[in-house]
């Protein structure tokens, strides 16, 4: 619902900030990395999930786009809830997690407190695909993303296809070839189905 909340920085701990927006101080959940990036601001922005349960609702805060995008991405996992999410997020920076995924390496990822081997596996196999390598060369990083499948499969539904029928037809064509954006693998998908 909120993208970012951005105001007066009230008070700050390593697990959350109270941020003033005119005169409304919002109590957000961070993540330690959050925390280093902006305690010492008197401003900040801080991109936004909020999560509404039956007895709570709750605002988590990131202080970029690719942390926020990676917690999205883990409690997409099951088992893997939004304060397992954040202690992940606390415990590695997004880069160290990232390449963890991609590498496969389950030990770096069962190292997070709260993490067993069956769901850092399951974290492994089903965010594998979402995390995406960033640069190339010495000192590349990772950075997280959509993928360009999701982007299409979300245009395509909202075109009103149906979204199993889509998801087969984009496997089909990321199969046989090597598309690169979403307006060409939406642009294949559209002739096939």
């Amino acid at each position: 619902m909120y993208e970012y909340i951005k105001g007066i920085l009230v008070e700050t701990a390593p697990t959350y900030a109270v941020v003033d927006c005119g005169g409304i101080g919002y109590y957000i959940n961070i993540s330690v990395n959050t925390y280093s990036q902006i305690s010492s601001l008197k401003e900040v922005s801080l991109y936004t999930h909020q999560i509404v349960r039956e007895d709570a609702l709750l605002l988590y805060g990131f202080f970029s786009r690719e942390e926020r995008t990676l917690f999205r991405q883990l409690i997409s996992v099951s088992g893997v809830g939004a304060n397992t999410a954040s202690v992940m997020l606390s415990s590695m920076t997004v880069k160290e997690i990232a390449g963890a995924i991609l590498t496969e390496n389950v030990a770096a990822i069962k190292s997070v407190k709260g993490i067993g081997l069956k769901t850092a596996q399951r974290v492994i196999i089903e965010l594998k695909d979402k995390v995406v390598a960033d640069g190339c060369g010495e000192g590349a990083g990772f950075a997280v993303a959509s993928t360009v499948k999701e982007e299409a499969l979300a245009a395509l539904v909202m075109l009103g296809f149906v979204k199993g029928q889509v998801a087969k037809v984009l496997d089909k064509i990321i199969a046989n070839g090597s598309i690169t954006t979403v307006e060409e693998l939406i642009k294949q998908a559209l002739k096939q189905l």
